[in-house]
């Protein structure tokens, strides 16, 4: 039975690793900890499904429940028989709170997140079963998107100091891992916490000057509304620095984004992909998008729809509009949720479609592929590709995409 179960973003990834050595090396081997999602009703709904399972089948474990959810409402968590102890988001890297006695006191240990002013420095010794790191250079969000209550999960805003991330970087560096992925919150607010104030361009600009022996990085997202300059260089000249995008979007339509208190309009999108692929030719780019989100018309939706194809989105992320209680959004005019759930389906089939039509244009390319196990691996761009024979896990290798089999994307070693 795995011991940690993860819901949610690449962030949680990372600190369920982070949970996973701290239990080591506390000793314990009888706890299951639930690193929670509070982005929508639906990844809480699956967190308390997959909960209640777990302790029909494993009556003798003790179960923790921590993360966004947890940490926003722990009371919640803290009223459910299954559970035997709430952490909250930074309490959970506090070795000593995953110990339960029967003279326990609380079961809530839930620190106010908005008091925490930096990021600890979490260096993990590796990622089991996996062929890419991920690395935490920021959390918390300072922006107060209608729609979201993560900040209250995350708090404010805050960066890890650029020392610290290439100590983090050499030890992944000595268990040869060639790609690492560098997440947050909210990485483009990377560095204004810090002391003068590095952007995150130029935080990437030294550490891969001072850490050469990482082949290959990627950012789990970003805001065009805060791309700079030196971020642009490195997309332009840096070869490390993989051509695959993911733009933190959630719709297409001007009005809604408005509504949304987002900062971005779907024209600096949409020049946003045109300028990376004028550096990059066969860069992909990938999108997360709410569908059906308060007062959405058709025409608002065709809008989001038509920028999927205008700017030529691969890889989307798409949900339909889940309230979340006490945002703005839950108060404002509601689309019918089967709406939402249609809206969202024909999304997806936009980006199969955006994915397929750049599969096939990227036919007979040479790509280097780092190796996800003996069968698969991602290309520069992230294509997942296939292969006859079998290559080893973990390595990059040169490889021809050749063609589709099964609806799978072949490539061959060359």
């Amino acid at each position: 039975m795995e011991q940690v179960i993860t819901f949610g973003c690449r962030l949680n990834s990372f600190e369920s690793q982070v949970i996973k050595e701290n239990l080591k090396k506390s000793k314990l081997d009888n706890v299951i900890v639930f690193n929670t999602c509070a982005v929508t009703k639906e990844a809480e709904r699956q967190a308390i499904q997959k909960i209640r399972n777990i302790r029909k089948k494993y009556p003798d474990k003790k179960i923790l429940v921590t993360g966004c959810a947890a940490q926003i409402n722990p009371d919640k968590y803290a009223a459910m028989k299954e559970i035997d102890k709430v952490l909250g988001n930074e309490d959970k890297f506090i070795s000593n709170n995953y110990l339960i006695s029967n003279k326990e006191s609380s079961s809530v240990v839930v620190s106010d997140i908005m008091s925490v002013k930096e990021t600890a420095a979490h260096l993990v010794q590796g990622f089991e079963n996996k062929t890419r790191a991920f690395i935490q250079i920021q959390n918390g969000c300072n922006h107060r998107c209608t729609f979201c209550s993560i900040p209250y999960g995350r708090g404010n805003s805050r960066s890890v100091p650029i020392g610290v991330i290439v100590k983090q970087l050499e030890v992944l560096a000595a268990q040869d891992y060639k790609e690492v992925v560098f997440t947050g919150v909210d990485i483009s607010d990377y560095g204004l916490d810090l002391p003068g104030k590095p952007t995150l361009g130029q935080m990437l600009k030294r550490i891969l000057k001072l850490v050469p022996k990482i082949s290959r990085i990627r950012l789990s997202s970003i805001d065009v509304a805060e791309i700079d300059n030196d971020l642009f260089d490195l997309i332009k000249y840096e070869q490390r620095f993989m051509p695959h995008l993911h733009i933190s979007l959630q719709a297409g339509d001007n009005m809604i984004l408005k509504r949304m208190k987002r900062r971005h309009t779907r024209e600096q999108v949409i020049e946003f992909c045109h300028k990376v692929r004028q550096y990059r030719a066969n860069a992909a780019f990938g999108a997360d998008i709410i569908a059906g989100f308060p007062t959405e018309t058709d025409e608002m939706f065709k809008n989001t729809l038509n920028l999927v194809h205008e700017a030529k989105i691969q890889y989307l992320h798409v949900f339909p509009y889940s309230e979340r209680e006490n945002t703005p959004a839950a108060r404002m005019p509601q689309v019918d949720k089967k709406l939402r759930k249609e809206r969202a389906r024909i999304l997806r089939e936009a980006g199969d479609r955006e994915l397929y039509d750049f599969s096939i244009d990227n036919l007979n390319r040479n790509v280097t592929a780092l190796v996800e196990n003996d069968q698969t691996g991602r290309s520069e761009n992230f294509l997942k590709l296939y292969f006859n024979n079998k290559v080893k896990t973990s390595s990059l290798i040169e490889a021809k995409i050749i063609g589709f089999q099964d609806n799978k994307l072949m490539a061959e070693v060359v």
